[in-house]
């Protein structure tokens, strides 16, 4: 009967510990990132995660515009696509 409940208090920690160090953090970065992409305004220069710079020339619902240097083009992103925000207007 002991050895019923020590397992059981070992499984328990060790799911309280998976959380702590793996599902919580990650939550957290999800969410930050979802509030980055949610706040990129005409101006911002990005980085997609494909590792294209541009500058923001203007955003859609989920679609973002990017001007992209030295010639001017101007491609069209998901924002889902936007790694980070390098310098922001």
């Amino acid at each position: 009967m002991g050895g019923t409940y020590g397992t059981l208090l070992y499984v328990v920690v060790f799911f309280l510990i998976f959380y702590f160090m793996l599902i919580r953090p990650q939550q957290k970065k999800n969410k930050e990132l979802k509030s980055m992409r949610d706040n990129i305004s005409a101006g911002d220069e990005v980085v997609t995660i494909g590792g294209v710079v541009g500058q923001v020339v203007s955003v859609m619902d989920e679609d973002v515009v990017l001007r992209v240097r030295p010639s001017g083009t101007e491609l069209t992103f998901k924002k889902w696509a936007v790694g980070s925000i390098v310098v922001q207007k």
